[in-house]
């Protein structure tokens, strides 16, 4: 049995979950988690690492059905609930999903998939209690989950971790972070990444927390939730708290006063999936009394490098390695280069994934000879934390000889008083290669030569954008990061 199972068994009568329904036990999910894996599994013993499509809401149900389907003995595909048809076929297709697990609202949308032979079509509500069987015993090197990265450079690559990959992300961060039985945390992130997942909801059911469900972000219900006095662990992307700082601008002096009472006695605030602007982080520590904890990881490795939960959380950087995580960085020929120099980052560890599923060529391209993974970030060591300067080929712009971090310069744009948000690419350019421009979210029209000479002095003239375009928003994925490939196509 999974550990995640074991730990559930010693807080039975605790709550893990709360959602739109109501509260639910420990002892209710593993009892619906059993049911599911029973389901599933009808005349079978064991599942054997086929794989499990499903497409339900953030709720009990899902976390009842991700375990049912673990339990099982099925790898797990967790489907994002605002794709349109053709990209969750593509995850169902690719994955050759042999069930897929339906949610009364999204019955319509898989429709085309109730008449597929192929695949067993399930509705949530066909889950029914029954005598519990013996479930098989499931060793940690099989797969246990696949997760489809986003696709910003071709076609999204189905991540595959093994149970001992899963684990090692969780417990990780379970120790780093001090989660314990008396959190409570709200859970408002997209259920296909591994932030939703792993951070959020499986290290609080680890650690015999409790978790409470919004499925979809408003502002408003945040702070209702927050007021209620119950969530002390609060982990978010730099989008949401960027949207929660201007709702609470909003407010009454009165309403604000309680807000920032109530926020200075959570436990723990996160941010992370995209770089988090210092400006959002100095803004945020003045409304909540928290310096949010920024860390790195990606879909292919958990969380590899976070700033300390005791010590001081460093605005811009991501800080050190977790504990069990091997970091260095290397130049374009994989040789391992001083910290101090801007390289890729390059991880080792137990929580790093088994393979992109059925991608052998792409899975071998991400490992050097000597197995360590190439993240593709390029970053550097200052004063002992780490800090990224972007993204090779996306945030590294090489124009005139030089290479340019567009972070940095977003960086410098989000303390103009003008400009709200920013995005910074490169586009070709023969005189340059490449181009430095930004795309620039303002409050109010913003005369683009004033500007080009207040950055002038903050910056080397190399760095400073030659063309500016603005836009009302900045393309952003399902984890509000910026899609620079989508920015690049305004130019």
């Amino acid at each position: 049995m999974l550990n995640l199972f074991e730990k559930g068994k010693k807080y039975k009568e605790k709550i893990a979950i709360v959602d739109e329904k109501g509260a639910y036990s420990y002892e209710n999910l593993l009892e619906k988690s059993q049911e599911v894996a029973n389901s599933l599994l009808e005349k079978e013993i064991d599942l054997k690492e086929k794989r499990v499509a499903f497409l339900v809401s953030p709720s009990f149900d899902y976390i009842s059905i991700q375990w049912g389907i673990w339990q099982a003995g099925g790898i797990a595909v967790p489907l994002c609930v605002s794709y349109p048809f053709p990209s969750l076929q593509y995850v169902i297709e690719d994955t050759q999903a042999e069930y897929l697990i339906v949610a009364p609202e999204f019955e319509e949308i898989l429709s085309p998939y109730r008449k597929d032979s192929s695949i067993k079509f399930i509705r949530v509500q066909d889950f029914q209690a029954s005598a519990k069987r013996k479930l098989p015993e499931i060793s940690k090197d099989r797969g246990g989950m696949i997760l489809y990265t986003s696709g910003t450079t071709s076609l999204p690559k189905g991540v595959l971790t093994t149970h001992a990959n899963i684990e090692a992300q969780i417990s990780t961060l379970v120790d780093a972070w001090g989660w314990n039985p008396s959190d409570y945390t709200l859970s408002l992130l997209p259920l296909h990444h591994v932030h939703g997942i792993i951070n959020v909801n499986s290290c609080a059911l680890w650690s015999g927390a409790t978790v409470e469900f919004l499925p979809y972000f408003d502002a408003q219900a945040v702070f209702e939730i927050f007021m209620k006095g119950r969530v002390n662990v609060f982990m978010a992307v730099p989008t949401i708290y960027f949207k929660l700082i201007a709702y609470y601008d909003t407010l009454s002096e009165e309403e604000q006063i309680a807000i920032t009472e109530r926020l200075k006695i959570f436990r723990l605030m996160v941010s992370g999936s995209a770089a988090l602007p210092i400006s959002v982080m100095e803004r945020w520590h003045q409304i909540s009394g928290h310096y949010l904890l920024e860390r790195y990881g990606m879909t292919e490795i958990g969380m590899a490098i976070s700033n300390p939960y005791h010590g001081e959380r460093r605005a811009g950087h991501i800080g050190q390695a977790l504990k069990g995580v091997e970091v260095r960085l290397c130049d374009e020929q994989d040789n391992e280069i001083p910290l101090d120099q801007p390289g890729e980052i390059q991880i080792k560890g137990p929580s790093v994934f088994k393979a992109y599923w059925k991608k052998a060529e792409a899975t071998a391209k991400a490992f050097t000879v000597d197995g360590w993974f190439k993240t593709g970030d390029i970053a550097v060591m200052e004063d002992g934390y780490f800090k990224i300067l972007g993204r090779d080929s996306i945030d590294i712009i090489k124009s005139g000889g030089y290479k340019i971090s567009a972070l940095e310069i977003e960086e410098v744009l989000r303390t103009h008083p003008d400009i709200k948000d920013c995005g910074v690419v490169g586009i070709p350019d023969e005189e340059w290669g490449e181009k430095v421009v930004a795309a620039l979210v303002t409050k109010t029209h913003l005369d683009t030569e004033a500007l080009r000479l207040w950055i002038k002095e903050k910056m080397p003239a190399y760095k400073v954008p030659r063309t500016y375009i603005r836009v009302e928003d900045l393309p952003r994925n399902a984890m509000g990061k910026v899609t620079k490939n989508e920015l690049k196509k305004l130019f």
